[in-house]
Protein backbone atom coordinates (compact mmCIF):
# COMPACT_ATOMS: atom_id res chain seq x y z
CA UNK A 1 0.00 0.00 0.00
CA UNK A 2 1.31 3.46 -0.94
CA UNK A 3 1.05 5.05 2.51
CA UNK A 4 1.84 8.52 3.84
CA UNK A 5 5.03 8.36 5.89
CA UNK A 6 5.70 4.69 5.16
CA UNK A 7 9.17 3.61 6.29
CA UNK A 8 9.40 0.68 3.90
CA UNK A 9 12.32 2.15 1.94
CA UNK A 10 14.06 3.18 5.17
CA UNK A 11 13.99 -0.21 6.88
CA UNK A 12 17.72 -0.97 6.36
CA UNK A 13 18.58 2.45 7.81
CA UNK A 14 16.27 1.94 10.81
CA UNK A 15 17.51 -1.58 11.51
CA UNK A 16 21.19 -0.64 11.33
CA UNK A 17 20.71 2.43 13.53
CA UNK A 18 18.58 0.75 16.18
CA UNK A 19 20.90 -2.24 16.51
CA UNK A 20 23.90 0.08 16.71
CA UNK A 21 22.36 1.81 19.73
CA UNK A 22 20.96 -1.24 21.54
CA UNK A 23 24.04 -3.39 20.85
CA UNK A 24 21.85 -6.49 20.97
CA UNK A 25 18.78 -8.02 19.35
CA UNK A 26 17.04 -9.22 22.49
CA UNK A 27 14.23 -6.74 22.96
CA UNK A 28 10.51 -6.17 22.52
CA UNK A 29 9.75 -3.55 19.87
CA UNK A 30 6.85 -1.19 20.55
CA UNK A 31 5.61 0.51 17.35
CA UNK A 32 2.89 2.83 18.60
CA UNK A 33 2.15 4.82 15.41
CA UNK A 34 2.14 1.61 13.39
CA UNK A 35 0.33 2.64 10.19
CA UNK A 36 0.45 -0.31 7.79
CA UNK A 37 2.93 -2.09 10.06
CA UNK A 38 6.02 -2.03 7.85
CA UNK A 39 8.46 -1.46 10.74
CA UNK A 40 6.76 -3.95 13.03
CA UNK A 41 6.70 -6.62 10.33
CA UNK A 42 10.42 -6.11 9.68
CA UNK A 43 11.39 -6.58 13.32
CA UNK A 44 8.93 -9.45 13.72
CA UNK A 45 10.72 -11.15 10.83
CA UNK A 46 13.99 -10.53 12.71
CA UNK A 47 12.63 -12.51 15.67
CA UNK A 48 11.45 -9.75 18.00
CA UNK A 49 8.18 -9.74 19.93
CA UNK A 50 6.24 -6.72 18.62
CA UNK A 51 3.61 -4.50 20.21
CA UNK A 52 1.80 -2.41 17.59
CA UNK A 53 -0.78 0.34 17.98
CA UNK A 54 -2.60 2.84 15.82
CA UNK A 55 -5.60 5.12 16.27
CA UNK A 56 -7.06 4.27 12.85
CA UNK A 57 -9.16 1.11 12.77
CA UNK A 58 -8.10 0.04 9.26
CA UNK A 59 -4.51 0.16 10.53
CA UNK A 60 -5.53 -1.96 13.52
CA UNK A 61 -7.01 -4.50 11.08
CA UNK A 62 -3.81 -4.65 9.03
CA UNK A 63 -1.63 -5.05 12.10
CA UNK A 64 -3.91 -7.66 13.70
CA UNK A 65 -3.11 -9.69 10.61
CA UNK A 66 0.50 -8.80 9.79
CA UNK A 67 1.78 -8.51 13.38
CA UNK A 68 -0.46 -10.58 15.65
CA UNK A 69 -1.17 -13.46 13.27
CA UNK A 70 1.76 -15.83 13.50
CA UNK A 71 0.48 -19.37 12.92
CA UNK A 72 -1.12 -21.19 9.97
CA UNK A 73 -4.83 -20.39 9.62
CA UNK A 74 -6.88 -23.61 9.50
CA UNK A 75 -10.42 -22.39 8.66
CA UNK A 76 -11.81 -25.50 10.36
CA UNK A 77 -15.38 -24.19 10.55
CA UNK A 78 -15.58 -23.47 6.82
CA UNK A 79 -15.07 -27.09 5.79
CA UNK A 80 -18.79 -27.61 5.17
CA UNK A 81 -19.24 -24.42 3.13
CA UNK A 82 -16.00 -24.95 1.19
CA UNK A 83 -15.58 -28.77 0.99
CA UNK A 84 -12.42 -28.43 -1.14
CA UNK A 85 -10.57 -27.29 1.99
CA UNK A 86 -10.65 -30.85 3.36
CA UNK A 87 -8.32 -32.17 0.65
CA UNK A 88 -5.81 -29.33 0.93
CA UNK A 89 -2.70 -28.98 3.03
CA UNK A 90 -3.38 -26.65 5.96
CA UNK A 91 -0.93 -24.11 4.54
CA UNK A 92 -2.99 -23.89 1.33
CA UNK A 93 -6.37 -23.25 2.92
CA UNK A 94 -6.08 -19.47 3.24
CA UNK A 95 -5.49 -19.17 -0.51
CA UNK A 96 -8.53 -21.34 -1.26
CA UNK A 97 -10.78 -19.23 1.01
CA UNK A 98 -9.66 -16.07 -0.81
CA UNK A 99 -10.36 -17.77 -4.15
CA UNK A 100 -13.82 -18.76 -2.93
CA UNK A 101 -14.62 -15.21 -1.85
CA UNK A 102 -13.36 -13.85 -5.15
CA UNK A 103 -16.03 -15.88 -7.00
CA UNK A 104 -18.94 -14.35 -5.05
CA UNK A 105 -21.28 -12.21 -7.11
CA UNK A 106 -21.23 -8.48 -6.38
CA UNK A 107 -23.83 -6.73 -4.23
CA UNK A 108 -25.17 -3.16 -4.37
CA UNK A 109 -24.31 -2.32 -0.78
CA UNK A 110 -23.03 0.75 1.08
CA UNK A 111 -19.78 1.16 -0.86
CA UNK A 112 -21.41 0.84 -4.27
CA UNK A 113 -24.29 3.12 -3.30
CA UNK A 114 -22.05 5.89 -1.95
CA UNK A 115 -18.65 5.67 -3.63
CA UNK A 116 -19.26 4.40 -7.17
CA UNK A 117 -20.62 6.30 -10.15
CA UNK A 118 -23.42 3.81 -10.72
CA UNK A 119 -24.64 4.19 -7.16
CA UNK A 120 -24.35 7.98 -6.92
CA UNK A 121 -25.40 9.04 -10.42
CA UNK A 122 -28.01 11.81 -10.21
CA UNK A 123 -27.30 12.43 -6.51
CA UNK A 124 -26.02 15.74 -5.09
CA UNK A 125 -22.49 14.33 -5.16
CA UNK A 126 -21.48 11.83 -7.82
CA UNK A 127 -18.46 9.86 -6.63
CA UNK A 128 -16.13 7.46 -8.39
CA UNK A 129 -13.65 6.00 -5.93
CA UNK A 130 -14.05 2.55 -7.46
CA UNK A 131 -15.45 1.07 -10.65
CA UNK A 132 -19.03 -0.15 -10.23
CA UNK A 133 -18.02 -3.82 -10.41
CA UNK A 134 -15.25 -3.43 -7.85
CA UNK A 135 -17.52 -1.48 -5.50
CA UNK A 136 -20.14 -4.22 -5.67
CA UNK A 137 -17.51 -6.88 -5.06
CA UNK A 138 -16.27 -5.08 -1.93
CA UNK A 139 -19.81 -4.98 -0.56
CA UNK A 140 -20.43 -8.66 -1.24
CA UNK A 141 -17.16 -9.81 0.31
CA UNK A 142 -17.40 -7.49 3.29
CA UNK A 143 -20.92 -8.71 4.05
CA UNK A 144 -19.89 -12.36 3.67
CA UNK A 145 -16.89 -11.99 5.98
CA UNK A 146 -19.11 -10.39 8.64
CA UNK A 147 -21.71 -13.17 8.36
CA UNK A 148 -18.96 -15.76 8.80
CA UNK A 149 -17.72 -13.95 11.89
CA UNK A 150 -21.20 -13.59 13.44
CA UNK A 151 -21.91 -17.28 12.87
CA UNK A 152 -18.50 -18.29 14.25
CA UNK A 153 -17.46 -19.87 10.96
CA UNK A 154 -14.15 -18.02 11.28
CA UNK A 155 -12.14 -17.08 14.37
CA UNK A 156 -10.58 -13.70 15.15
CA UNK A 157 -7.27 -14.47 13.42
CA UNK A 158 -9.05 -15.59 10.25
CA UNK A 159 -11.40 -12.61 10.36
CA UNK A 160 -8.58 -10.05 10.41
CA UNK A 161 -6.65 -11.95 7.76
CA UNK A 162 -9.63 -11.76 5.40
CA UNK A 163 -10.31 -8.09 6.17
CA UNK A 164 -6.65 -7.22 5.61
CA UNK A 165 -6.70 -9.10 2.31
CA UNK A 166 -9.79 -7.17 1.24
CA UNK A 167 -8.35 -3.78 2.22
CA UNK A 168 -4.99 -4.42 0.54
CA UNK A 169 -6.68 -5.68 -2.62
CA UNK A 170 -9.22 -2.91 -3.06
CA UNK A 171 -6.59 -0.24 -2.43
CA UNK A 172 -4.75 -1.45 -5.55
CA UNK A 173 -7.76 -0.60 -7.76
CA UNK A 174 -8.86 2.63 -6.09
CA UNK A 175 -9.50 5.55 -8.45
CA UNK A 176 -7.33 8.04 -6.57
CA UNK A 177 -3.98 9.74 -7.03
CA UNK A 178 -2.87 7.82 -3.94
CA UNK A 179 -4.84 8.77 -0.83
CA UNK A 180 -8.61 9.02 -0.42
CA UNK A 181 -8.86 12.77 0.12
CA UNK A 182 -10.22 12.98 -3.45
CA UNK A 183 -11.14 10.74 -6.38
CA UNK A 184 -10.20 11.17 -10.02
CA UNK A 185 -12.68 12.46 -12.59
CA UNK A 186 -12.20 9.46 -14.90
CA UNK A 187 -11.28 5.87 -14.05
CA UNK A 188 -7.53 5.52 -14.36
CA UNK A 189 -6.04 2.39 -15.91
CA UNK A 190 -5.36 0.56 -12.64
CA UNK A 191 -8.88 1.36 -11.36
CA UNK A 192 -10.37 -0.34 -14.43
CA UNK A 193 -8.76 -3.64 -13.46
CA UNK A 194 -10.75 -6.29 -11.64
CA UNK A 195 -10.35 -6.42 -7.87
CA UNK A 196 -8.52 -9.59 -6.85
CA UNK A 197 -8.81 -11.07 -3.36
CA UNK A 198 -5.10 -11.80 -2.86
CA UNK A 199 -4.07 -13.32 0.50
CA UNK A 200 -2.42 -10.84 2.87
CA UNK A 201 0.32 -13.26 3.89
CA UNK A 202 2.04 -12.65 7.21
CA UNK A 203 5.34 -13.65 8.80
CA UNK A 204 5.19 -16.85 10.87
CA UNK A 205 6.57 -16.45 14.37
CA UNK A 206 6.97 -18.31 17.67
CA UNK A 207 6.90 -15.05 19.60
CA UNK A 208 3.78 -13.49 21.13
CA UNK A 209 2.72 -10.19 19.56
CA UNK A 210 0.08 -7.66 20.60
CA UNK A 211 -1.92 -5.06 18.68
CA UNK A 212 -3.95 -2.14 20.07
CA UNK A 213 -6.36 0.45 18.68
CA UNK A 214 -5.84 3.30 21.16
CA UNK A 215 -4.71 6.89 21.15
CA UNK A 216 -0.99 7.22 21.82
CA UNK A 217 -1.78 9.06 25.07
CA UNK A 218 -3.65 6.00 26.36
CA UNK A 219 -1.49 3.17 25.10
CA UNK A 220 1.74 4.71 26.41
CA UNK A 221 0.57 3.78 29.92
CA UNK A 222 -0.45 0.26 28.92
CA UNK A 223 2.72 -1.11 27.36
CA UNK A 224 6.41 -1.52 28.16
CA UNK A 225 9.35 -2.98 26.29
CA UNK A 226 13.01 -2.61 25.41
CA UNK A 227 12.59 -0.34 22.38
CA UNK A 228 9.90 2.25 21.79
CA UNK A 229 9.73 3.33 18.17
CA UNK A 230 7.71 6.46 17.40
CA UNK A 231 6.72 7.52 13.90
CA UNK A 232 4.03 10.20 14.41
CA UNK A 233 2.53 12.51 11.77
CA UNK A 234 5.09 15.19 10.87
CA UNK A 235 2.79 17.88 9.49
CA UNK A 236 -0.84 19.09 9.38
CA UNK A 237 -1.98 16.18 7.20
CA UNK A 238 -4.37 14.06 9.26
CA UNK A 239 -4.59 10.37 8.40
CA UNK A 240 -8.32 9.94 9.08
CA UNK A 241 -9.64 12.03 6.14
CA UNK A 242 -6.92 10.75 3.82
CA UNK A 243 -7.89 7.11 4.37
CA UNK A 244 -11.56 7.51 5.35
CA UNK A 245 -12.80 4.99 2.79
CA UNK A 246 -10.51 2.23 4.07
CA UNK A 247 -11.81 3.02 7.56
CA UNK A 248 -15.39 2.59 6.36
CA UNK A 249 -14.62 -0.69 4.59
CA UNK A 250 -12.86 -1.97 7.72
CA UNK A 251 -15.70 -1.00 10.03
CA UNK A 252 -18.54 -1.40 7.52
CA UNK A 253 -20.74 0.62 9.84
CA UNK A 254 -22.74 2.66 7.27
CA UNK A 255 -21.66 6.05 8.68
CA UNK A 256 -23.30 9.37 7.90
CA UNK A 257 -21.33 10.95 5.06
CA UNK A 258 -20.68 14.55 4.17
CA UNK A 259 -19.40 16.56 1.24
CA UNK A 260 -18.14 15.77 -2.21
CA UNK A 261 -15.70 13.12 -1.02
CA UNK A 262 -18.13 11.36 1.33
CA UNK A 263 -16.13 11.87 4.51
CA UNK A 264 -17.14 10.05 7.68
CA UNK A 265 -17.00 11.75 11.09
CA UNK A 266 -13.41 11.59 12.37
CA UNK A 267 -13.10 14.05 15.26
CA UNK A 268 -12.18 11.19 17.61
CA UNK A 269 -9.27 10.25 15.36
CA UNK A 270 -7.54 13.62 15.14
CA UNK A 271 -3.88 13.43 16.15
CA UNK A 272 -2.33 16.22 18.20
CA UNK A 273 0.92 15.45 16.41
CA UNK A 274 -0.62 16.95 13.26
CA UNK A 275 -1.57 20.19 15.03
CA UNK A 276 0.89 23.02 15.54
CA UNK A 277 -0.84 24.04 18.75
CA UNK A 278 -0.78 20.68 20.49
CA UNK A 279 2.23 18.82 19.13
CA UNK A 280 4.84 20.06 21.63
CA UNK A 281 2.85 19.15 24.73
CA UNK A 282 1.78 15.85 23.21
CA UNK A 283 5.39 14.93 22.50
CA UNK A 284 6.50 15.91 26.02
CA UNK A 285 3.77 13.71 27.47
CA UNK A 286 4.71 10.65 25.44
CA UNK A 287 8.43 10.92 26.20
CA UNK A 288 7.76 11.51 29.90
CA UNK A 289 5.54 8.45 30.30
CA UNK A 290 7.31 6.03 27.97
CA UNK A 291 8.24 2.72 29.63
CA UNK A 292 11.25 1.62 27.60
CA UNK A 293 15.03 1.26 27.74
CA UNK A 294 15.46 3.04 24.42
CA UNK A 295 13.23 5.54 22.65
CA UNK A 296 13.55 6.18 18.91
CA UNK A 297 11.74 8.89 16.98
CA UNK A 298 11.47 9.05 13.19
CA UNK A 299 11.01 12.64 12.05
CA UNK A 300 12.04 14.70 9.05
CA UNK A 301 13.44 18.19 8.58
CA UNK A 302 10.04 19.65 7.59
CA UNK A 303 8.08 18.53 10.66
CA UNK A 304 6.08 20.67 13.09
CA UNK A 305 8.57 19.96 15.89
CA UNK A 306 11.95 21.66 15.68
CA UNK A 307 15.15 19.66 16.00
CA UNK A 308 16.00 21.75 19.06
CA UNK A 309 12.72 20.90 20.79
CA UNK A 310 13.13 17.21 20.05
CA UNK A 311 16.65 17.12 21.47
CA UNK A 312 15.66 19.04 24.60
CA UNK A 313 12.64 16.87 25.37
CA UNK A 314 14.30 13.53 24.65
CA UNK A 315 17.41 14.50 26.60
CA UNK A 316 15.23 14.82 29.70
CA UNK A 317 15.12 10.99 29.82
CA UNK A 318 18.80 10.19 29.22
CA UNK A 319 21.66 10.28 26.72
CA UNK A 320 20.48 11.66 23.37
CA UNK A 321 21.76 11.03 19.84
CA UNK A 322 20.57 11.19 16.24
CA UNK A 323 21.08 9.50 12.86
CA UNK A 324 20.01 10.95 9.52
CA UNK A 325 19.43 9.85 5.94
CA UNK A 326 18.09 11.54 2.83
CA UNK A 327 15.16 9.91 1.06
CA UNK A 328 12.54 10.65 -1.60
CA UNK A 329 9.53 12.72 -0.59
CA UNK A 330 6.13 11.01 -0.45
CA UNK A 331 3.87 12.62 -3.03
CA UNK A 332 0.27 11.59 -2.38
CA UNK A 333 -0.92 13.74 -5.26
CA UNK A 334 1.82 12.92 -7.75
CA UNK A 335 -0.64 12.93 -10.63
CA UNK A 336 -1.92 16.39 -9.76
CA UNK A 337 -0.03 19.59 -10.52
CA UNK A 338 1.58 20.72 -7.29
CA UNK A 339 4.86 22.40 -6.42
CA UNK A 340 7.02 20.88 -3.68
CA UNK A 341 9.94 22.56 -1.97
CA UNK A 342 12.22 19.64 -2.79
CA UNK A 343 12.14 16.12 -4.19
CA UNK A 344 13.82 14.69 -1.10
CA UNK A 345 13.84 15.27 2.64
CA UNK A 346 16.19 14.40 5.49
CA UNK A 347 14.87 11.65 7.72
CA UNK A 348 16.15 11.84 11.29
CA UNK A 349 16.13 8.97 13.74
CA UNK A 350 16.45 10.58 17.15
CA UNK A 351 17.14 8.33 20.10
CA UNK A 352 17.68 8.34 23.83
CA UNK A 353 19.11 5.70 26.14
CA UNK A 354 16.68 6.02 29.00
CA UNK A 355 18.13 6.44 32.50
CA UNK A 356 15.45 8.64 34.12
Amino acid sequence: MNYIGSKKTLLPFLEKSIYEVTQNRDFVLMDLFAGTGAVGQHFKKNGHPVIANDLQYYSYVLNKNYIENSQTLLFQHLLEEIPELKSLEQSERANKVCEYLHQIEGSEGFIYQNYCLGGTRGEEYERQYFSDSNGKKVDALRQKIEVWKENKFIDESEYYFLLASLIEGIDKVANTASVYGAFLKHLKKSAQKEFIMTPANFVMSKQKHQVFNYSIEKVIHEVKGGVLYLDPPYNHRQYAPNYHLLETIARYDSPKLKGKTGLREYTQQISKFAQKKGVLEAFKYIIKHAQAQYIFLSYNNEGLLSLEDIEEIMSSRGKYGVFSQEYARFKADKDINRTHKADSVNEYLHYVKVDK
